[in-house]
């Protein structure tokens, strides 16, 4: 069984995202609709969703849900979804029949075009991989940004390693969640750095981040037609970028460094970058 982890906070497609998992599954799946402070009126009543409504707080709890949702579910296999997407036929048993047990998956990630409800079609690659930008790292942050020209030049390779994602959309087995300590909520916050985290602890530990281009889903890039749709805490986000930069960059060096030079180079970054950063 694959168990899908749906978060909401007051998302305007949450529904038609859990509708459109329930129709492009085609194993047995299970999906935990996870509003974060508010209770969710326009419910889908299927026997394979359970809602869980978490309490209100001043920051966000994404992380708290998910980890709410997984104490409770039955899959051997955890996947997140934004709740503004649409998905390939077959998305859970193409990521099952693919899987390597110390893997996080990605799919291919292309664009929705929400209002309706398809795939935004243009000039522009599919979102197969990421990086960190320079610009962001030299300050302190990690954030990722698309790689457009690996994904050009490895557009034959159907599944490979990819340093980044967005965060959006990931894929485990339960097991592998558990080993890993995923969606610490200590140091994190209860929002900021979840693709950071992911990431780079499979990567740190031996573990890999795969891009699988047999199968998709497509994000919503809200943008400033449709705003974030919810309030965020600032002062949480900052300290908990704060606390992934010092934790895997600072604290875990030898290996970060070890990890960024495998994927070299980097768009933009200097080649000195090392030296720029520790000094």
């Amino acid at each position: 069984m694959l168990t899908l982890i749906i978060p909401s906070k007051t998302e305007k497609y949450f529904k038609r995202t859990i509708e459109e998992a329930l129709e492009k599954a085609t194993g047995k799946l299970e999906i935990f609709a996870v509003t974060d402070g508010y209770e969710e009126e326009d419910k889908v009543i299927d026997p394979r969703v359970i809602y869980l409504a978490l309490e209100p707080s001043k920051g966000n709890q994404k992380r708290h849900g998910i980890n709410k949702a997984e104490s409770l579910c039955h899959g051997q296999y955890l996947m997140t979804l934004d709740a503004h997407c649409m998905l390939s036929r077959g998305f859970d048993e193409q990521l099952i029949k693919d899987h390597q047990p110390n893997w996080v998956q990605i799919p291919r990630r292309l664009r929705l075009d929400a209002e309706n409800w398809k795939v935004e079609e243009d000039d522009r690659p599919p979102i197969d991989y990421e990086y960190w930008k320079w610009q962001d790292f030299k300050k302190g942050g990690l954030h990722g940004y698309k790689w457009d020209a690996r994904t050009i030049e490895r557009k034959d390779i159907p599944v490979d390693e990819t340093l980044h994602f967005q965060g959006s959309c990931y894929f485990m087995t339960r097991e592998y969640f558990h080993e890993l300590g995923l969606m610490q909520t200590e140091g994190f916050g209860g929002f900021t750095q979840e693709a950071e985290e992911i990431a780079l602890k499979a990567w740190l530990s031996g573990g890999k981040v795969m891009v699988n281009k047999n199968c998709w889903y497509a994000h919503l890039h809200k943008g400033k037609k449709y705003g974030r749709m919810y309030d965020l805490n600032w002062e949480e986000k900052k300290a908990g970028d704060a606390y992934s930069f010092n934790f895997f960059v600072h604290e875990n060096k030898e290996a970060f460094v070890a990890l960024t030079k495998r994927f070299m180079p980097l768009p933009n970054w200097p080649e000195d970058w090392e030296k720029r950063i520790y000094g």
